[in-house]
């Protein structure tokens, strides 16, 4: 997911880290979680207050926005009372505890709004997240992008009953994540949807390498500072590399989430993949896709859309950013244009981050013909591919759905259609 346009563009309703002086021993350490309405929506806000040594270290996070630490000062806590302020995003939080809940406010830039917390951390449900033992074996692994200093650590995942198939007709899939450093699982919101994939289709035939992005995980080297999207693609080469050279599969292949997309057309025009598959790939030049992504979240958040490409591309942290630098002046149309394998191009309508009415109509247009080729848009799918109201990225977190059942048949049986399997 483009996380690092998008983070710009989400409220600010913060986190805090912070150690105060307090009262050692009071009944309110612990973690706290409520509910925070806000434009009609809710948010969910988690207070922690742990001692440390004399004093009280406090977090409060919003996990619905992908949110956490951001320093604040612990004003006043007691055995019934706690007061915080939060300078960087000029809030405050003032409750006290009755009824077995802390009851208060939550004020910012001078707009109070009721906010309680029930004692306890929030127990959300993922039951498409597979459970060990798996029915496949998988494998640790790694592969090296020398030319960049990134040594990749992934899971090699291979089908159930991989030991009796014929190997030239197993394919591998290598698995590319969107923007922003991200493991293996692209683990966003708690949700894994790249350990759902490789589990649905390890069920179904199809081997998969994940790997954590370059210095994120069990990945080490590579510069991320100063990385940006074709950095990332030589990593991604190299992974395809090493599952050529194993020898131990048919046709590899590249699935790409998001920036993922753009690497997998990217991978595909340079002839290193023999098929891709894109989860809302960007086809549009980067100050095109992102000012589109912040006047559609405006505009479902109730607020005037009104950016221009020539205003975003003026915002200080795009500025300050070398990979938004990079991205905001990349076209795809000519990776796109130049792609020959096959490609199954996906993308949800309700996608407010790679919207595609604006994207999968150019991935039509530029795409050579190929009747291999499959263009699809998924009705209620956000960007996540998860069923949806709104699209919107605060809702992610709350959705159960990891990834919708149908995309993820519709993939498989795509691959199988390469080598005639059913």
């Amino acid at each position: 997911m483009n996380k690092k346009a998008f983070i710009t563009l989400m409220l600010s309703l913060v986190t805090l880290a912070a150690s105060a002086q307090g009262q050692p021993g009071t009944a309110l350490l612990g973690s706290w979680t409520g509910k925070l309405k806000v434009l009609g929506r809710s948010l969910t806000l988690v207070l922690h207050m742990e001692q440390a040594g004399d004093s009280v270290r406090v977090t409060l996070d919003s996990p619905d926005q992908g949110a956490k630490d951001i320093a604040g000062q612990l004003n006043f806590l007691s055995d019934d009372s706690v007061a915080v302020r939060v300078p960087k995003v000029n809030a405050t939080y003032r409750a006290r505890f009755r009824d077995g809940q802390l009851k208060g406010l939550f004020t910012q830039n001078g707009f109070p709004l009721p906010l309680m917390l029930d004692k306890g951390l929030e127990q959300l449900n993922r039951p498409q997240h597979p459970a060990q033992p798996y029915p496949y074996r998988t494998e640790e692994v790694t592969f090296s992008n020398a030319a960049d200093g990134a040594t990749l650590a992934g899971t090699l995942t291979y089908p159930e009953g991989y030991e009796t198939m014929k190997k030239s007709k197993v394919p591998v899939v290598l698995m590319v994540t969107g923007s922003g450093q991200e493991n293996r699982d692209e683990e966003v919101f708690d949700h894994r949807p790249f350990l759902v994939i490789a589990d649905y289709m390890a069920r179904h035939g199809i081997a998969t390498l994940r790997y954590d992005d370059r210095a994120t995980g069990a990945s080490v080297g590579g510069d991320v500072k100063n990385a940006t999207t074709e950095d990332f693609m030589r990593d991604a080469a190299a992974g395809l590399d090493y599952l050529r050279g194993l020898g131990a599969f048919g046709r590899v292949g590249c699935l790409g989430h998001s920036e993922g997309g753009a690497i997998a057309f990217m991978l595909a025009a340079r002839k290193k993949a023999d098929f891709i598959v894109t989860l809302a790939a960007p086809a549009v030049k980067g100050d095109t896709l992102l000012a589109a992504q912040v006047n559609r979240v405006m505009q479902l958040s109730g607020m005037t859309a009104n950016m221009t490409t020539e205003q975003y591309r003026q915002q200080q942290e795009v500025q300050q950013v070398p990979w938004l630098r990079w991205f905001i002046d990349y076209n795809p149309s000519a990776d796109i244009s130049q792609t020959r394998c096959p490609v199954f191009a996906l993308n949800g309508d309700r996608d407010c981050q790679v919207l595609s009415d604006l994207n999968l109509p150019a991935i039509r247009q530029l795409l050579p013909a190929s009747r291999k080729n499959l263009v699809k848009e998924y009705p209620s799918l956000n960007h996540l591919f998860q069923h949806c109201t709104t699209g919107l990225p605060t809702e992610y977190r709350q959705i159960e759905e990891t990834i919708s059942p149908e995309v993820l048949s519709d993939m498989v049986s795509w691959i199988h259609t390469l080598t005639n399997r059913r």
